[in-house]
């Protein structure tokens, strides 16, 4: 036995010697040694197998499939999805593997098939797609979107694996182990020749190698009785590793016979048809449900075929046609339905409805689902239309509206149901609302204007298109008067009114300059003819000159020139009203709807237009009106949105107005809550504001988007804050003036001063540039009284380009303003300088200011009469006497400094009682707030006040600051009490 086990020479040297001349060799270290067998160290060898670039690829491609099926299993679909693009990923690096072998495998067209079979599966199965978590859902939806558009790239190939499910498909991946393994064989063999024509005759064999390898069969006769010889056992088994049996029992089990083989693989096809009939029997439902994708050929694109809509030789009437057409409308909203091709099949239906006489209701009902076919044609609600659809949607709005107007027996409602329409025989009834087709069109075009870039030529084209919609508008108007309802009307009238109210009417101040002129020729000629009017009697504010000279006695009076151009301006006035078509047409359609509407929403928005458009045309009185009998201002804020915007557009003209009025108090009122936050812009709904240190949400910022005022309905911001800063410094300056020494002075205006502080702030301060640089400049000039100073920096040629020249009037207005700066630098010089003169000549002051004397005098009345000025008038000398009653500074600063001493005694007073406990004492007694020592300080402090002297603090309260002193009580009466005793008698 030992020479039959040692006999034989070892192969080892030999097989490592040939096997290292191999180039594409693979060394892996032998994972399981066989103890028994392991005799000495250098067996332990590497097993070396031949590997091609083919099997890497393919093997890595098979490892990523097997972990797709397991989780195809457990149905984690997020999984399904990492390692769908990891699959991909692989087939892209072994693409030049699939180049050289003519395709792409089976197998990865089989897994392919498995994958799209299994996600339609899951989608198809609606109460299982609810019980997927929110990362399997979304994975989902994905994943079934990336598979279909992969699958494209293979559609021949998918085609033709499931008609054939069975072919090459099983067989495939053993055939190619089997080539592997046939290949490793006969490599094995050609190196087991090599190693017998090395070894030398008379070498002893080696029992180790005889016995792992199987003996040299020269050798040893007897061992090819007990052994397998090499070639036998490296082709029975190729995965064996060659040093060594670790797989002994794969040479013994016993092995399947080509019968049962077959029989095997006869289920596999039965089962696998099967499979591919249910599949193929799912698709065409799928197809016929979704439609199919055509290939997209290369080139200019060909001229598309009309769609065949009938079966030739089939006869049209009105049962095909509504079936046809509830056919094209069952695929409406549907993901896989070509939305352009559906207006394409309903165009093509009316065409065929027409030709076939089938009646104008037949045509209407058509129409209305094309129109709502192109309102579908954009699903996404946030971007606007495209051009060519909406000249589309014009142009069938219009044919629509033109059956309707000009057939009186079609009637068309929302409220008509599907079943009682009547299409075939007149009177018609279809069902459809043209009202809600038209608010949709026009919310459709104000999204394209705000798609425009406003300062483009395109935007300048569309807004051509707001002439269409407004005839549209005014033609549905006319046919809902005749046949809809009150609440129908009161629609479209606000639609109507809408693009009416923001738009300026050139044609009526045109007419009212000519009016203007008139009547001032008529006066000048008037006054050529009267006697001498009194001097100094005229006023200012009237146009027309009274003559005051002689009274004409008697019923049968001649008439003066004055009154006869008084009475052709009136003919002329009436014939303007006549013409003024827009304030017409606003007040009659905004009365109806105060009359008729039924819900806030429409009442408030006409409204709030009819304020606007006053406003803008200059009618003060009637917007304010309008605005204070509304209340709109208590219940504003329940609105929605649009609403509020369209209020505070409607705050910003009403404001504007009253400053072209001359009416400043109630514009900076009216500007201020606007102005105050410095959100001019976002609360107008002209543009976004960028805020620091806030994250602005997506969704949000789109419906904001959605909200913002097409460009040509802007509000000029910087002139909005002109005449906001305007407006305060008229009125501030003046204020400050007269409260220069008072501690608690209010502030009328946060923004105002705030630009003041700016400008203190700087260093230098050079000439200004920008607006509110100008209106600083000009409140320095105003403060010390020189109101030229004051005019240039406000009217001058930069700020008329800015400002002045956006108003419709600007002479008038700059004419207005320059008024306004000479009364209040007349108000702030008095109450600046008043306590340096002892008298003023009311001459002197009108030819300082370039004022009327009748102005100056009823300037001064009111500053004496409001306790505003300390002053009285001498009228035979025309000369305002000062009572020397205002304090100088340091009175002004003693008297403070008493103030806040008094109050800190009081305070500190009661924090003693309080710990002390009295006040509870004798506020149980019943003797007030702090007892009787308590009262008896409060009449101490109340007497330390009246005799401090009366100067000063009453004319404090006397330049409209008493609302600021109401904590007071009875000190205030008190006080005035000693005002009118002793007067100023203290200094």
């Amino acid at each position: 036995m030992s020479s039959r086990f040692f006999a034989t020479g070892s192969d080892s040297e030999s097989e490592s010697s040939s096997e290292s001349e191999e180039q594409t060799v693979v060394q892996a270290k032998s994972t399981v040694t066989t103890k028994v067998f392991a005799f000495s160290d250098d067996e332990e060898e590497t097993k070396r197998v031949v590997r091609s670039a083919k099997d890497k690829r393919f093997e890595e491609l098979q490892n990523v499939i097997k972990q797709l099926r397991n989780h195809k299993k457990i149905k984690d679909i997020s999984k399904v999805l990492e390692t769908f693009e990891d699959l991909t990923k692989a087939l892209q690096k072994s693409q030049k593997v699939i180049e050289k072998e003519g395709g792409v495998p089976r197998f990865y067209i089989r897994a392919l098939v498995e994958l799209e079979d299994f996600i339609n599966e899951t989608w198809e199965d609606r109460e299982g797609r609810k019980k997927l978590n929110k990362v399997n859902s979304k994975a989902l939806t994905t994943m079934r979107q990336k598979l279909r558009k992969y699958n494209r790239d293979f559609e021949a190939k998918i085609a033709s694996y499931r008609e054939n499910p069975d072919v090459g498909d099983e067989q495939e991946a053993p055939e190619d182990d089997r080539d592997k393994s046939d290949s490793e064989s006969d490599d094995d063999d050609e190196a087991v020749q090599k190693k017998k024509s090395a070894v030398p005759a008379d070498a002893a064999p080696d029992m180790k190698s005889q016995f792992l390898k199987g003996g040299d069969s020269e050798g040893s006769d007897d061992s090819d009785l007990d052994w397998p010889s090499d070639s036998d056992s490296e082709s029975s088994d190729s995965s064996e590793p060659e040093g060594g049996y670790t797989n002994m029992a794969a040479k013994f089990l016993k092995k399947t016979t080509a019968a049962e083989e077959a029989a095997k693989a006869a289920r596999k096809q039965e089962k696998k048809e099967r499979k591919a009939r249910e599949q193929r029997r799912e698709e065409e439902e799928r197809e016929l449900e979704e439609g199919e994708w055509t290939e997209v050929q290369r080139g200019a694109p060909m001229a598309m075929e009309k769609p065949k809509m009938f079966a030739k030789g089939t006869e049209i009437n009105h049962a095909v046609v509504l079936k046809k057409l509830n056919e094209i409308l069952a695929a409406r909203g549907k993901k896989g339905t070509d939305r352009s091709e559906q207006i394409m099949l309903l165009g093509e239906l009316r065409r065929i409805s027409e030709e076939n006489n089938l009646g104008l209701g037949m045509t209407v009902k058509i129409l209305f689902n094309i129109v709502a076919s192109i309102f579908d044609y954009n699903p996404n609600i946030a971007t606007c239309m495209k051009d060519e659809m909406w000249a589309k949607c014009i142009t069938y709005i219009t044919e629509t509206m033109d059956i309707l107007i000009d057939n009186t027996n079609i009637f068309v409602g929302a409220n008509v149901l599907e079943e009682s329409e009547a299409i075939e025989a007149e009177p018609f009834r279809v069902r459809g609302c043209i009202l809600s087709v038209m608010e949709r069109a026009d919310e459709e075009f104000i999204k394209m204007l705000q798609a425009c870039d406003a300062h483009s030529t395109e935007y300048v084209e569309r807004l051509k298109d707001e002439k269409k919609i407004e005839v549209l508008v005014v033609r549905l108007q006319k046919y809902l008067e005749e046949r809809g309802t009150s609440q129908e009307i009161c629609r479209v009238y606000l639609r109507r009114i809408e693009h009416v109210y923001y738009k300026y009417d050139y044609e009526h101040y045109k007419t009212a300059d000519l009016i203007r002129k008139t009547v001032e020729q008529k006066e000048e000629e008037a006054k050529d003819g009267e006697v001498e009017a009194k001097d100094g009697k005229v006023e200012r504010k009237d146009e027309e000159v009274e003559g005051k000279d002689g009274e004409v006695e008697g019923k049968d009076r001649e008439v003066t020139p004055q009154e006869k151009g008084g009475e052709e301006a009136k003919d002329m006035v009436e014939e303007q009203k006549q013409k003024e078509k827009t304030a017409v047409i606003m007040d009659k359609l905004c009365k109806y709807i105060y009359a008729k509407d039924t819900t806030d929403r429409i009442r408030t928005r006409a409204i709030l237009c009819h304020i606007y458009h006053h406003a803008l045309h200059g009618r003060w009185y009637e917007a304010r009106d309008l605005m204070l009998m509304s209340h709109l201002q208590d219940t504003i804020q329940h609105s929605d949105v649009p609403t509020q915007i369209l209020y505070n557009r409607t705050m910003v003209q009403l404001g504007l107005c009253a400053f072209r009025y001359g009416n400043i108090k109630d514009a900076h009122n009216a500007l201020l809550d606007i102005q105050s936050g410095g959100r001019a812009k976002e609360l107008l709904a002209q543009g976004l504001l960028m805020q620091r240190n806030v994250e602005r949400d997506p969704e949000r910022e789109k419906i904001e988007k959605r909200r913002q005022m097409p460009f040509h309905m802007h509000i000029n911001l910087e002139l909005l804050e002109c005449v906001y800063l305007v407006s305060a410094m008229l009125l501030e300056i003046p204020y400050m003036a007269a409260h220069e020494f008072d501690a608690r002075r209010r502030m009328i205006s946060k923004s105002f001063h705030h630009q003041l502080r700016v400008s203190e702030r700087q260093p230098l301060v050079g000439p200004p540039e920008s607006m509110r640089e100008h209106v600083v400049a000009a409140s320095k000039a105003m403060k010390i009284g020189d109101w030229r100073a004051c005019r240039d920096f406000i009217i001058n040629e930069k700020m008329n380009g800015k400002v002045w020249d956006l108003f419709p009037e600007a002479e008038k207005v700059r004419d207005l303003i320059s008024r306004k700066i000479q009364e209040e630098s007349l108000r702030t010089y008095l109450f600046t300088y008043s306590a340096i003169y002892d008298s003023l000549c009311l001459v002197t002051l009108a030819e300082m200011f370039e004022l009327d004397g009748p102005v100056v005098h009823s300037i001064i009345s009111k500053m004496i009469i409001n306790e505003e000025l300390a002053a009285s008038w001498d009228e035979p000398t025309q000369t305002v006497v000062m009572h020397r009653s205002e304090p100088t500074r340091l009175q002004n600063l003693a008297l403070q400094l008493s103030d806040k001493l008094a109050n800190l005694v009081d305070n500190n007073e009661r924090i003693l009682e309080v710990k002390q406990g009295t006040s509870a004492f004798y506020t149980r007694q019943g003797e007030g707030r702090f007892g009787r020592q308590g009262k008896e300080r409060h009449h101490q402090g109340k007497e330390r006040h009246q005799g401090k002297g009366q100067s000063g603090y009453h004319q404090q309260q006397g330049r409209g600051y008493q609302g600021q002193r109401r904590d007071r009580g009875d000190r205030d009466r008190d006080h005035n009490k000693g005002y009118q005793n002793k007067g100023y008698n203290r200094w």
